[in-house]
C-alpha cells in the first residue's frame, strides 16, 4: 500500500481528536469515516437531515 500524507491544521486535528475513542488513532478514525461513506454514501448524523 502506497502511503500519502496529508497535512490537516492544528483545529481540525483537536477536533478529530474529540471524536477518538480510547486507543484509536485519527487515521483509523478518517479511515473508519470513509469506509462508513463508502457503505451508506451519506455521513449520517443523529437529528441531522437535509
Amino acid at each position: 500500500m502506497m502511503r500519502t500524507t496529508i497535512e490537516v491544521d492544528s483545529d481540525l486535528y483537536e477536533r478529530l481528536n474529540g471524536h477518538l475513542e480510547e486507543g484509536e488513532t485519527v487515521e483509523e478514525f478518517i479511515e473508519e469515516l470513509l469506509s462508513m461513506y463508502e457503505t451508506d454514501g451519506t455521513f449520517m448524523a443523529e437529528g441531522y437531515s437535509e
